[in-house]
C-alpha cells in the first residue's frame, strides 16, 4: 500500500470521522452551529436528521478504515467507500449550494480513487 494513498484513506476516514462527530454531538452547539452556518432554532428543528446523518458519515468512516486493515482487498474496500464519499459530497454541494462542500469532501476523495487507480 503506498504511503500516499493510504495518507489519503486516512485524511478521507478522519474528515468523516470529525463530520460524524459534529452532526451527532454538536449540532446545536456553538462549535456545530458555526461548522454549519445554522441559528440555534434551525439547529433543534433539524438535530435528529442531522444525527442520522452524522451515523452515515460514520459508516463511510468505518469503510475507509475497513480498507486500510483489510489489505488483500484494499483497492475495492476503498474504491467503492471513496466514491461513496465523492458522490456525497457532489450531492452535499449541489443540494445545499454550498460548493465548499464539493471541495472539502470529493476532492480528497477523487485524489483517492485516481491515485489507486494509477497505482494498478
Amino acid at each position: 500500500m503506498d504511503l500516499l494513498i493510504l495518507s489519503i484513506i486516512i485524511l478521507v476516514a478522519l474528515l468523516h470521522i470529525y463530520f460524524m462527530i459534529l452532526e451527532m454531538f454538536y449540532w446545536d452547539k456553538p462549535k456545530g452551529l458555526k461548522a454549519f452556518g445554522l441559528k440555534l432554532e434551525e439547529a433543534k428543528i433539524s438535530k435528529t436528521l442531522a444525527k442520522n446523518q452524522g451515523l452515515y458519515n460514520g459508516f463511510l468512516a468505518a469503510g475507509l478504515i475497513w480498507a486500510i486493515i483489510d489489505t488483500d482487498n484494499f483497492n475495492s474496500i476503498a474504491i467503492f467507500f471513496l466514491i461513496c464519499v465523492t458522490i456525497a459530497g457532489i450531492y452535499g454541494s449541489y443540494t445545499t449550494k454550498q460548493i465548499k462542500i464539493f471541495f472539502i469532501q470529493s476532492i480528497p476523495s477523487i485524489i483517492g480513487i485516481v491515485l489507486i487507480l494509477l497505482k494498478n
